[in-house]
């Protein structure tokens, strides 16, 4: 028998209530610790991700300990050489990309997009752009702000929407771009001037410095422009679709120093 159960809930208080009603036992019984707090995504819709527990049988340990030693786990132990690694740099080198599956591929994400357009701007114009890593889809024209939305959010979800509707059936899965009057271009030059200067306040002052929620494109733009920086590292955390982006300086780089007060007499 499985020492641990996990269960899944829009809250953890929702996945204690079913880890209570299954095993049935009271909630001041109940041994777990979190495995994740979940996410509402976007709009509540996109990216969600329900809350997970898992619960400790009875006799199988303590959990408190055992939650100790997960916390430690994901917070605590930072990449060894360098930059935390990113999703897209952990995948091995792939075969050249089937000319016609890029075609095919173009031509279902234009159509997806001009639907989903469709029904929120008028006079909206698709322009294309394909190479060995991606194919971008640039909307000019139209409403701009309404397709970006606050803090590009709209324009988020309209990428996660074409991206499904184009990789639904392909084993070999195509990346997805999608901008708005170069807005995504734009703002990944202001992440990078951001990102250089954080990462020289976090070497002058020998302190982590923390960037806000950030989807995962923006932590991509940071982790790349701090790549090549021997004196900081970053590293990502939290989950769910929205996390928070830490620079820490490197052992060995020399903090900021005082400037020596001259004694007198």
């Amino acid at each position: 028998m499985a020492p641990f159960l996990e269960y899944e809930g829009k809250s953890i208080d929702s996945a204690v209530q079913k880890a209570c009603e299954d095993l049935n036992i009271s909630r001041d019984r109940i041994q777990y610790d979190i495995i994740s707090y979940g996410s509402t995504g976007i709009f509540g819709i996109v990216g969600a991700k329900e809350a997970k527990i898992r619960v400790v049988r009875d006799g199988s340990g303590d959990p408190e300990e055992t939650g100790a030693k997960m916390d430690s786990a994901a917070e605590d132990t930072p990449a060894k050489n360098g930059n935390a690694p990113l999703e897209e740099e952990k995948r091995p080198a792939r075969a050249p990309i089937d000319p016609a599956l890029v075609e095919a591929a173009v031509n279902k994400g234009r159509e997806a997009l001009e639907h989903i357009v469709a029904h929120i701007t008028e006079g909206t114009r698709i322009a294309v752009e394909t190479d060995d890593e991606r194919i971008l889809f640039n909307v000019s024209g139209g409403n701009a702000a309404v397709l970006i939305g606050k803090r590009g959010q709209t324009l988020e979800a309209i990428q996660y929407l074409v991206d499904k509707v184009v990789n639904r059936q392909h084993e070999y899965r195509l990346r997805i771009q999608i901008d708005v009057e170069d807005y995504m271009k734009t703002r990944r030059a202001n992440l990078r001037d951001l990102a250089e200067r954080l990462a020289e306040k976090s070497k002058r002052t020998g302190k982590p410095v923390t960037l806000g929620q950030m989807n995962a494109h923006d932590r991509r733009v940071v982790h790349l422009a701090l790549k090549n920086d021997r004196g900081v590292r970053t590293q990502s955390r939290g989950d769910g679709f929205y996390r928070k982006l830490i620079i820490f300086p490197k052992k060995g780089n020399p903090r900021k120093r005082r400037p020596r007060q001259q004694r007198s007499g």
